[in-house]
């Protein structure tokens, strides 16, 4: 695999300016370029957005981690369907930032997009916690004799659940970038000061994902659904609350335009200079000398593409010159190859994903059907994600502190794994978690035909391993995603790393509504019933052991090709 090099690129240029919150030493002179509202930093605008990134995240999961057994157990939904509708539910969250960036880089900026992403959030929940308040049976029953769901119930819940999924997505999209904002470029203090913010922002994400995942879900089992979703709706109500309250101290910085304008530029100047010849010395190719700019290096895959950089007679008639969707740069085209070379990556992270998402889908409903007392403490299935959280920090820490340290000793060259390497470690980490819970699934059944439940604790290798994938995969495709990109595309590449999360989910909804579907036709009641008891989930499992081994094999054929960036120094 090919050197993880992104982090020269970012080092190579010192004085550059990005519409997107990177480090910069200098403006870019012009008026199109986004200026941060005169506000000397200060501490407690990124100490007040962590706290609130705390509080949306506790939210947040607090519906996630138990909706699949809300679902269930209170509007009566079937395993399959219930299943489906948490991974559509999922996968609209992790999509939304993609149009929510887009809208603040383009439209509204990243205050204005978390605000009315708060407030919708919050009608959001407040929709659901009414649902919860009406009556219903808090009984599983088989589905002949179950009695249907309060059709005003539902209609509220899946209202407020969607509106909270475009809420939430807004925040997601806005909140961490608005968060860099209140540092100061020009100063070094506030530079590492950022640097540390980031991490701290993650932190935060955990310990909101814990809190949520014990005491919430405890409330909402053993409580009241009702009192547990009035406190996700009140950590909302502050978190809104306490970003109006820090408006006067919060740093603004004002939207710098999609940069998906360039790449629809480079496709149609492309296409205009078909004619063309592209000739052989790249350096004949259009490109505008300036310090103060990032410039890529040319590449000689995709040549179509070099056509839009080619200069002609008719390029200088009239100024057409001045046009970017005649001539582009050498650099705007280098920017659309990267993203053509970042796609295989990307698609194998949908696969990815659609694996992981059975965390909180059948990895909870097979928790359901197992033996949930340790002594005479009672476990709810779905808080066991707040274990594989806790793993995942784990695996941050062996990973950085010895396993990383080992290979620099191991390589002559003092070199560690790269960030391309990282990644395929996931996806290889990701085979075993299937196979894991293929494993377990065949040994439950065996247990229940023995009239001897097996115990939940035996969910946690599963989850140990799967942590570890996310680890080694979902967190570096993200610093890899954001490496390799362009200075003007790093916001929006990272909400495409998002995405797969999302696409993923899609992707899993698909894949159980379609086994349990066909299954149920060649043998009733098929590999995913209501009953689990009665089905074959091992079977769905080792079909994901499979796939993930599939999606293995052809992200290393990509990631060996890969060609990192490379960038240029004036």
């Amino acid at each position: 695999m090919e050197d993880g090099g992104e982090e020269h690129a970012t080092l190579l240029v010192k004085d550059q300016t990005s519409c997107h919150g990177e480090e910069s030493g200098s403006l870019v002179e012009g008026p199109q370029e986004p200026v941060c509202k005169s506000k000397r930093s200060d501490w407690r605008a990124p100490a007040l957005i962590l706290g609130l990134e705390c509080l949306e995240s506790m939210a947040f999961n607090g519906i996630a981690t138990n909706l699949v057994v809300y679902l269930r157990s209170v509007l009566h939904g079937g395993i399959a369907s219930s299943a489906s509708t948490v991974s559509l539910w999922y996968g609209t969250s992790f999509f939304v930032p993609i149009l929510g960036a887009a809208i603040a880089d383009s439209y509204l900026g990243n205050y204005k997009t978390v605000l009315i992403s708060l407030v919708m959030y919050l009608l959001g929940m407040v929709l659901m916690t009414v649902a919860t308040f009406m009556p219903y049976t808090p009984v599983l029953c088989e589905m002949s004799s179950c009695p249907s769901s309060n059709g005003t119930e539902t209609l509220l819940f899946f209202a407020g659940l969607y509106l909270t999924a475009v809420g939430c997505g807004g925040v997601r999209s806005a909140l961490l970038p608005f968060g860099a904002d209140q540092f100061n470029n020009e100063n070094s203090l506030d530079i590492k000061k950022r640097r540390n913010f980031f991490s701290s922002f993650y932190i935060c994400v955990i310990l909101g994902v814990i809190t949520s995942g014990t005491i919430i879900v405890w409330v909402q089992e053993n409580v009241s659904w009702a009192i547990g979703y009035g406190i996700a709706t009140t950590c909302i109500a502050l978190t809104l609350i306490g970003f109006l309250v820090g408006t006067p101290i919060f740093r603004k910085r004002e939207p710098c335009g999609s940069p998906v304008k360039s790449i629809f530029q480079v496709i149609v100047a492309s296409f205009r200079n078909m004619s063309l010849e592209v000739p052989t010395d790249s350096s004949l190719l259009y490109e505008i000398r300036s310090n103060y700019t990032q410039k890529l290096a040319h590449s000689d895959d995709f040549r179509f593409l070099d056509k839009a950089a080619v200069i002609s007679d008719l390029s200088f008639a009239n100024g057409s010159c001045q046009s970017s969707w005649r001539l582009c740069t050498v650099t705007k085209v280098e920017e659309l190859k990267i993203l053509i070379r970042l796609l295989p990556i990307w698609v194998t992270g949908i696969f990815f994903g659609a694996a992981i998402s059975q965390m909180h889908t059948t990895f909870i409903q097979q928790g359901t059907v197992m033996n949930t007392k340790i002594g005479s403490l009672a476990i709810p299935p779905a808080s066991l994600y707040s274990f594989e959280v806790i793993c995942v920090t784990l695996w941050v820490l062996v990973v950085n502190k010895v396993i990383l340290p080992a290979t620099r000793t191991r390589f002559a060259n003092g070199a560690e794994l790269t960030q391309l390497q990282k990644i395929g470690i996931g996806r290889f980490l990701m085979i075993f978690a299937m196979a894991i819970a293929a494993l377990l699934e065949m040994k439950r059944l065996q247990s229940v035909r023995d009239g001897r439940p097996l115990s939940i604790v035996w969910q946690l290798p599963q989850y140990i391993v799967i942590a570890g994938a996310e680890c080694f995969a979902i967190i570096t495709q993200l610093e890899f995603f954001h490496g390799q990109a362009p200075d003007s595309m790093k916001s929006m590449l990272t909400a495409f790393a998002l995405l797969t999360t999302a696409l993923g989910n899609y992707l899993s909804s698909a894949i159980i509504t379609l086994v349990a579907g066909v299954t149920r036709v060649w043998d009733s009641p098929g590999w995913i019933p209501d009953d689990l008891n009665k089905g074959h989930l091992d079977y769905y499992y080792w079909c994901l052991t499979a796939l993930s081994l599939a999606n293995f094999v052809v992200y290393l054929y990509f990631a060996s090709k890969y060609k990192l960036k490379k960038v240029l120094i004036s």
